[in-house]
């Protein structure tokens, strides 16, 4: 899936890790941190291809993206079946995309704090409250044509008010700025509605899945 490759290209960016090495399932990606120590992208995913990607990841704080060639209404159910025990797996999310174009940055409540900023090739949007506390935040990762939000998040006290869309509408406006044509997420089931409403297309579902001692 070309979105997929999308996908990965921005999201390693985004996140300062390794570049994406090829496998004959997907990739493989060095993320480096103590509870997410590296994954696999797994593309095209059957029973056989998950269960050769999860055999190389046998460490604690391994984690597998599995993208099936088709929808399926019962993708955890059918992944943790392959994989058997010793993996914990989060709700199904999504694969979005949106092709980016100049959008009027949106109306924040009075008080509140729009700042951007950029390093290297991730752009950063940070919304502060009126007291001067974190409200929300969001990233991309931008490789060339696409740019790949990420950790978007809109604190619970400050939910309800729009900002997440403020968040996005800044952070496609400086991806596109910055040469990105095309713009990617993985979006939770709630985090979903939001998207759709500011133009995203859904691709297809996939989960995320952590290898567990169960310590």
């Amino acid at each position: 899936m070309s979105v997929v490759a999308d996908w990965v290209s921005g999201w390693v960016v985004s996140r300062g890790a390794s570049d994406p090495v090829p496998r004959p399932w997907g990739w493989t990606i060095d993320v480096g941190q103590p509870t997410h120590v590296a994954r696999h992208v797994v593309v095209d995913a059957d029973e056989a291809r998950v269960r050769e990607a999860a055999a190389q990841a046998r460490g604690e704080g391994w984690w597998l993206k599995v993208f099936l060639p088709e929808p399926c209404e019962e993708l955890e159910a059918r992944v943790c079946g392959w994989l058997g025990p010793g993996w914990e797996s989060d709700e199904a999310a999504f694969l979005m995309s949106v092709e980016l174009a100049p959008v009027t940055p949106g109306t924040l409540p009075p008080g509140y704090a729009l700042r951007t900023w950029t390093r290297g090739d991730v752009v950063r949007v940070l919304i502060a409250a009126p007291d001067g506390s974190l409200a929300a935040r969001g990233q991309m990762g931008v490789a060339g044509e696409v740019a790949v939000a990420d950790q978007i998040l809109t604190t619970p006290a400050h939910r309800r008010r729009g900002l997440g869309s403020v968040v996005m509408r800044a952070l496609q406006q400086q991806a596109l700025g910055r040469g990105a044509t095309r713009a990617v997420l993985g979006a939770t089931t709630q985090g979903r509605a939001l998207y759709e409403s500011l133009g995203w297309h859904t691709h297809t579902a996939f989960l995320s899945l952590c290898r567990s001692t169960g310590r």
